[in-house]
């Protein structure tokens, strides 16, 4: 979900901040207790939580921050399924809730995470959090609370939707390179991703290094007139060039995608700091045109029909307006309208309904 907002000078100067302790390292924890203490600057709260999902149990997470009770987070396997703020987010990813948007008043004084925080001492009275699901098989989470009835304004969750995207990214970038970049070796971090190809750029084009198949995969997708032995495509490197000098608290840059009769090929740019010196990863993604399941098109429109197919290709709203030469506000009714006939809830709902009928 993207989002405009006008800073004023103050918010611009703490964002810019947030920004700099995002891109100051690839170590996780470093990066979001950081960005956590700027973040409550901008939105104030007197306790919060930002965490990681682990492999093997959805339910079980690495926090990165804990502003909270450590007897609240050793138990917390077995109080996630009564986490109403859990339950939330996971319904609606990358959509900042507020407290009155999960459960009534009366049913969060009811819930079982209301009442355990105050048998801790505890009175979080007040919510506000957002799940960033940017790729299959990991989340990442984002909650703030208040201990006062002083519920989060319309503000406070405009500024954390607009700079959520940011702080998914920096996440990403820490969770696929920071191990390897502490040991010099950002390639093979790459590589353990199955089906990605990987090529390690300084600015403006010049490729450091590469993944064994990459070369033979931008000759099958770029010109001779296009590549060149030891820079970046040139569409790519256009493309590079405006990722980084995009302004740094605008939205997330949508990836590139070519496009051909029997296949796609994406590039996502995520920056990395090493030694002090700004690079970034660019990762390639070969992809079959993605076809909706047969029984899906007796009940969809052929325009919901292209809007669910680019779904399952991973492209966000962004990228399928574009594509589709509509804006993403029509984008996102479509989309709706496919959940409803569909009787599912999200894109990972619609994806799963996708799997099992593939």
């Amino acid at each position: 979900m993207r989002s405009s907002i006008h800073l004023t000078a103050r918010e611009q100067r703490i964002t810019w901040e947030l920004l700099e302790t995002l891109h100051s390292s690839l170590d996780l924890h470093e990066v979001l207790r950081g960005a956590y203490g700027v973040l409550c600057q901008l939105v104030p709260a007197d306790h919060g939580a930002l965490c990681i999902s682990l492999p093997g149990d959805p339910t079980a997470y690495d926090w990165a921050v804990a502003d909270l009770p450590s007897e609240l987070f050793a138990g917390y396997g077995a109080l996630a399924p009564h986490d109403f703020v859990r339950s939330a987010v996971i319904a609606q990813p990358n959509v900042v809730l507020r407290d009155s948007e999960m459960l009534s008043r009366t049913a969060i004084e009811r819930s079982v995470m209301y009442r355990r925080s105050r048998e801790l001492g505890m009175r979080l009275e007040q919510a506000m959090a957002i799940l960033f699901a940017v790729e299959p098989g990991w989340h990442g989470g984002i909650t703030l609370y208040r201990d006062r009835r002083r519920p989060f304004s319309d503000r406070d969750r405009a500024l954390l939707q607009h700079l959520a995207p940011s702080i998914a990214a920096a996440t990403r970038s820490c969770r696929r390179f920071g191990d390897s970049i502490r040991r010099g070796d950002a390639l093979e971090a790459a590589l353990r991703r199955e089906g990605m190809e990987v090529l390690v750029v300084a600015p403006p084009a010049s490729v450091l290094s590469r993944s064994a198949g990459a070369e033979a995969l931008l000759g099958r997708w770029f010109t001779p007139v296009e590549r060149s032995a030891s820079a970046l495509p040139a569409p790519l490197a256009s493309a590079l060039g405006a990722a980084a000098t995009a302004p740094a608290s605008g939205p997330q840059a949508a990836p590139w995608v070519r496009r051909a009769s029997n296949g796609e090929l994406r590039a996502d740019f995520v920056p990395f700091v090493e030694r002090g010196r700004k690079l970034w990863v660019v990762e390639l993604r070969e992809g079959a045109v993605a076809a909706a399941p047969a029984a899906w098109r007796g009940r969809l429109t052929e325009r919901q029909v292209e809007v669910a197919e680019r779904v399952l290709r991973g492209w966000d709203n962004a990228l399928i307006a574009e594509d589709l030469g509509c804006t993403p506000a029509t984008v996102k009714k479509h989309l709706q309208r496919v959940y409803d006939a569909l009787g599912v809830p999200s894109r990972t709902g619609l994806m799963a309904h996708a799997a099992q009928r593939g």
